[in-house]
């Protein structure tokens, strides 16, 4: 696997940093308002040094079937990861996928480990503060899951015994933190192993994105969406590090390209149908980059 790269401007920033901090040390003096300002300074490749390296990194999951995880043979799949496949084609670069947990996809950004986002990430005013958000490419609402032989279909009257699974760093954490706080939180740093507390029965429920939990529920009996839609109606988008302007174009551009082709239902069609079937597919894919709303 290729090492991470970081932009010349931002390599440079770092050497001056040093330097200033040197001098300052040397006078008796302070270097705090040096290194914050290399702090606040963006780190990322352009476009054209993805070019020029002839490699993009983007982060996606490696747990979360079908939208992104490792099958049998140690290859990335999924519906994320057939579009960064093909984001990549078009940028003439390789593809290097690095795994990336719901709560890190921003601080892979913005550390410069990853070039894009292609995780599952769905577009909140509050992410758009930290990154760069491009068009989406599928919808998305909050979902609520729970067994069979005891399926919550609500969230009013909670049972202050019982406690919620969620994802740390996911839109579930945020919206039930903020409009259910009575709702006791279970929170898990990966989807395997939210998974596994919900099959062991640490948590009377496990909310998190729709798509997630209705796959599931399909994948494995016993257990029932009992809430299908939770919250508002969101959309998933790639991100990119905030100020990429000319990687976030060129994706734009590229999304609206593919969306002439009917890409993203046939991604679709070869990720997701098995899961969803075709029921679903024209509720969840933005094609394009323009939504319904």
């Amino acid at each position: 696997m290729k090492i991470n790269k970081i932009s010349r401007r931002a390599f440079l920033l770092g050497l001056g940093a040093v330097s200033t901090a040197a001098l300052l040390s040397a006078c008796g003096g302070s270097a705090s308002s040096s290194s914050a300002a290399a702090a606040d300074s963006d780190v990322f490749r352009t476009l054209d040094e993805i070019k020029a390296d002839g490699t993009v990194n983007i982060g996606v999951f490696s747990d979360k079937n079908p939208f992104g995880y490792v099958d049998e043979n140690g290859e990335y799949q999924g519906y994320d990861v057939y579009f960064a496949r093909r984001l990549a084609e078009d940028l003439g670069v390789e593809a290097n996928f690095v795994s990336t947990e719901a709560a890190n996809r921003i601080e892979y950004l913005q550390t410069g480990k990853v070039d894009i986002i292609l995780a599952n990430f769905t577009v909140t005013p509050e992410r758009a503060e930290e990154v760069d958000f491009a068009l989406p490419y599928m919808n998305v609402a909050l979902g609520v899951i729970s067994p069979d032989s005891n399926v919550i279909t609500s969230l009013d009257n909670w049972n202050a015994d019982n406690q919620m699974i969620v994802i740390s760093g996911t839109t579930a954490e945020t919206y039930l933190t903020k409009e259910y706080p009575d709702i006791p939180l279970q929170k898990y740093d990966s989807y395997a192993t939210a998974k596994n507390a919900l099959e062991n029965g640490n948590g009377a429920a496990w909310a998190n994105d729709n798509t997630e939990v209705i796959a599931f529920a399909k994948q494995n009996s016993g257990y029932t969406v009992g809430i299908p839609s939770l919250g508002s109606q969101d959309t998933i988008a790639p991100a990119v590090s905030k100020g990429n302007t000319t990687l976030l174009d060129w994706i734009n551009d590229e999304i609206k390209s593919l969306g002439e082709e009917s890409f993203f239902h046939k991604d679709y069609e070869e990720t997701l149908v098995d899961t969803y079937g075709l029921d679903y597919e024209d509720e969840l894919v933005v094609e394009g980059g323009e939504t319904n709303a």
